[in-house]
């Protein structure tokens, strides 16, 4: 699909971890995104509203590692989402923080709430259209200070672009990785 997955894989002693995936901003950022990350070996988890799950694209999504969920009680994401971690011996977690392909100006906090209920890193997951190039980035421990991190966590993504331009809220910031469009 024209796509450059960089190799950058989760460290090897990482057998927890949440991935953080953006820029999602249509249906098509999260299969290449997820096409990506099978490429590199990556085998993910990810939660969707329980009312895609109908006959026959039930067994499509559960096969790529779908969970369904009830949006009703997304207050309690994190608390859900920790404890199936926390189950697992080995899982990566696909969580989109804009929680919509929509555009929005604030990020949802359960990425974070989770890794810190799980006690897990982030890893920086990332599609972008602009440079045509997907993969994972570094590791990352949260501290604590929500605002703190999540400006890390975002710088990262500055100038990113999903596939349906003007969703993504960062995507008018400075490009955080100028070399990639000398590639």
């Amino acid at each position: 699909m024209g796509y450059t997955i960089d190799t950058v894989n989760i460290p090897p002693e990482i057998k927890k971890c949440i991935i953080v995936f953006a820029p999602h901003t249509s249906l098509s950022d999260f299969l290449i995104g997820w096409m990506a990350l099978k490429e590199m070996g990556v085998k993910t988890t990810f939660v969707m509203k329980k009312e895609a799950f109908f006959f026959p694209v039930k067994y499509i999504f559960k096969a790529m590692g779908a969970i369904p969920i009830d949006r009703q009680h997304g207050a309690r994401f994190p608390e859900f989402a920790a404890e199936l971690i926390k189950s697992q011996d080995e899982i990566a977690f696909l969580i989109s923080p804009e929680g919509t392909r929509k555009r929005v100006e604030r990020w949802k906090r359960g990425f974070y709430k989770t890794a810190q209920l799980a006690n897990i890193p982030l890893v920086l997951g990332y599609l972008d259209y602009r440079s045509k190039r997907g993969g994972v980035g570094p590791a990352m421990y949260i501290t604590g200070d929500y605002d703190k991190d999540l400006e890390t966590i975002q710088s990262y993504y500055f100038g990113m672009y999903g596939l349906n331009k003007g969703q993504f809220n960062l995507e008018d910031k400075p490009y955080a990785h100028p070399e990639w469009l000398k590639k």
